[in-house]
């Protein structure tokens, strides 16, 4: 698998993120919704990465800068078949590296309650992600854990 920064310019991503933001406002109700879209993910704040296996796209994520020691992981993503093969490991272990060589000394996280978002809570729980107040422009939310870690 190889993992690459992706400038969002590709209709496959464009698909992949559009089908993940649909089962987001699927799941949650518009308040509660905090994926960004294409163009919140073009920001020059934020750095988006595609996951690869041979030509197949399995996977992104994305860091939004923050401030100068503090970003955002947003829109970790797993192809759905294959969700448990190790594809979000990878890519969370990829972007937290980038993430201390770009100076940052912690890593915020906002993703759902509900028991769909169990499995991705225990992988940022796994990778030292504990929970957390609302950081930057969230506010409570009984839809939301947030999540951090330093680095």
């Amino acid at each position: 698998m190889r993992i690459v920064v992706d400038d969002l310019s590709g209709t496959r991503i464009a698909g992949f993120l559009e089908e993940h933001v649909r089962q987001m406002r699927e799941i949650s109700p518009p308040e509660s919704k905090h994926a960004l879209d294409l163009d919140g993910l073009r920001r020059p704040e934020v750095v988006f990465w595609s996951v690869h296996d041979g030509e197949e796209l399995v996977g992104c994520g994305a860091l939004k800068r923050l401030d100068a020691g503090h970003a955002e992981l947003k829109s970790m993503r797993t192809a759905v078949a294959r969700k448990r093969g190790g594809v979000a490991s990878l890519l969370l272990d990829h972007i937290l590296a980038e993430a201390r060589g770009l100076g940052f000394s912690r890593i915020s996280l906002e993703t759902g309650s509900a028991d769909f978002f169990l499995p991705a809570r225990r992988l940022y729980a796994k990778f030292g992600f504990a929970e957390c107040e609302p950081f930057a422009e969230y506010r409570p939310d009984p839809l939301s854990t947030f999540m951090t870690r330093t680095l």
